[in-house]
């Protein structure tokens, strides 16, 4: 009888390690590149674990390797992948590390994914096609049940996914450094430099108490004018005589001259928006603001991709500062340009690891959050 206790004992004990295995989770970065990884790194220091034991690494035929070196199995995974200048590299390996994963049989596999690579890509652009929903099912397929990003280009994009997303904001940062970073702040004015970015820039204005200005005109986006199949297929005159339906002539859009559309003189001006990557709009919107009589220029923005000359023509022109997250890479363009500052989100995307590995409320993470932001 004594020995069945034993027996019975050390069942028990292996029945509730496994348990304690089963209910526990993993971090791991499915970045090749050093440079990527440091997000990853600070996200796990702020957790107190370990990043996950993986290799994820390129073949010489340039194809995506990666090896999981530990058991994975009934754990709940959290794969935190940002997104460097190889964009199409880095969705290979977070597929890739996905589907191993879900091969060694974790339970869950949650994507940390702080800028969602093609979400400029989210609308039907005359033959083109939705490549943001297409990116979207690739990942459900590859075995991802849960994504967390952060300002996505257009709140709309979480209606792709067939399975939670959960779309956090860098906005309480980019205020708090607005607060405790830029001399005078209550002498600045938010500043949209199209009219699509006005929403965003209010809620910003809102929060800071501050006035609003509104560009529009040949600076602005183009992206609205290619928003929709209205161009295609192209309009084709019959020249054989048929009487079918003839549709009136629509006049061509012009766009007229930049406008600015509220008070910048003497003041400090603060363009806000969710992406910074060809820099030309804003170049161009810093100097008209200076000839409005503005006398300091800050560019905010959550992701910094600062692509190709960016770093150089940010440098020559007459902006001041651009502030950005840490969501991207972008330690070599801040090498070339001292103009260039950077705002740590890691405690938000560790915040909501924990919370949904907890079983918490993300709502707390939301709070004082606008619709609009």
């Amino acid at each position: 009888a004594p020995r069945c206790s034993v027996i019975r004992g050390r069942r028990r004990c292996a029945s509730a390690a496994m348990n304690v295995a089963k209910s526990g989770y993993r971090v791991f970065s499915a970045n090749s590149s050093v440079a990527s990884t440091e997000l990853a790194k600070k996200i796990t220091e702020r957790l107190g674990v370990e990043l996950g034991k993986s290799v994820v690494y390129q073949e010489s035929n340039r194809e995506t390797r990666v090896d999981v070196k530990e058991s994975v199995r009934g754990q709940t995974i959290f794969i935190i992948q940002t997104i460097p200048r190889d964009v199409n590299t880095a969705i290979m390996e977070l597929l890739v590390m996905a589907y191993a994963l879900k091969t060694s049989c974790a339970k869950n596999i949650i994507g940390v994914i702080p800028y969602f690579p093609y979400s400029k890509q989210c609308k039907m652009r005359k033959r083109g096609s939705i490549v943001c929903k297409l990116l979207a099912s690739m990942l459900a397929k590859a075995g991802l049940t849960h994504i967390i990003t952060m300002d996505l280009h257009q709140k709309e994009i979480q209606g792709f996914f067939s399975f939670p997303v959960d779309n956090l904001r860098a906005s309480p940062f980019l205020l708090q450094y607005i607060q405790e970073e830029i001399p005078d702040y209550r002498n600045a004015i938010i500043v949209a430099k199209s009219p699509s970015a006005a929403k965003r820039a209010q809620s910003y204005a809102e929060r800071l108490r501050l006035g609003l200005a509104v560009m529009h005109g040949e600076a602005q986006c183009s992206e609205s004018d290619m928003a929709d199949g209205r161009q295609s297929p192209p309009c084709v005159r019959n020249a054989t005589g048929h009487t079918g339906l003839e549709l009136p002539l629509m006049m061509a859009k012009e766009k007229p001259p930049i406008t600015v559309v509220g008070d910048v003189g003497g003041r400090i001006a603060i363009i806000v928006d969710d992406i910074i990557d060809d820099v030309e709009d804003f170049v161009a919107a810093a100097e008209i603001l200076k000839e409005r009589g503005a006398y300091k220029i800050y560019i905010m923005a959550t992701h910094g991709l600062l692509s190709a000359d960016a770093p150089r023509l940010i440098e020559e022109s007459a902006i001041d500062e651009v502030v950005v997250t840490n969501t991207v890479p972008h330690e070599v363009q801040k090498l070339q340009c001292p103009k260039i500052k950077t705002v740590d989100v890691s405690m938000i995307l560790a915040e909501a690891i924990r919370r949904i590995h907890n079983g918490e409320s993300m709502a707390y993470l939301f709070r004082n959050i606008t619709v609009d932001d």
